[in-house]
């Protein structure tokens, strides 16, 4: 990825909805170069898709936390699976020392946030766990235009 490819992706992740002819002028390149860079970037699997990030406030998800995972042997891949099973779950990342996985959570209460732990709890191959409470958001990283 060039610096062109970069900043293309740094306009898609503040803006995933914007047109290739606004994206060419902020670039500085024509439409047919902004259309093919965006090609080749999902063709190679570099984008993999588009969504759209709401306000932690407009999402019906009061309670968050972030729940540490410890996988016994090699179950992480069957672990991650189940674990997109769950609606709950807004994120799953590999991480190094002692979890193995760190998973974001959102919940409408501190009950079903519960009751998510519990069937997290209960996937084969998890053997420990630890759960903290994101109390506030103070700063949050963005693509920076």
């Amino acid at each position: 990825m060039d610096a062109l490819d970069e900043k293309l992706v740094t306009l898609l992740r503040h803006d995933g909805r914007r047109s290739i002819s606004d994206l060419a002028i902020d670039l500085g390149v024509s439409r047919a170069t902004a259309r093919a860079r965006m090609e080749r970037l999902e063709q190679s699997g570099d984008i993999i898709g588009y969504t759209v990030i709401l306000r932690a406030d407009a999402v019906d998800q009061r309670i968050r936390g972030i729940m540490m995972i410890e996988i016994e042997g090699h179950a992480a891949d069957r672990v991650i699976r189940a674990l997109g099973g769950f609606s709950e779950v807004s994120t799953i990342h590999t991480t190094n020392g002692r979890w193995d996985l760190v998973v974001e959570i959102g919940t409408t209460s501190l009950t079903d946030l519960d009751a998510v732990l519990r069937r997290i709890r209960l996937i084969p191959g998890i053997t420990g766990s630890e759960t903290s409470l994101l109390l506030a958001t103070p700063r949050s990283t963005r693509a920076r235009l």
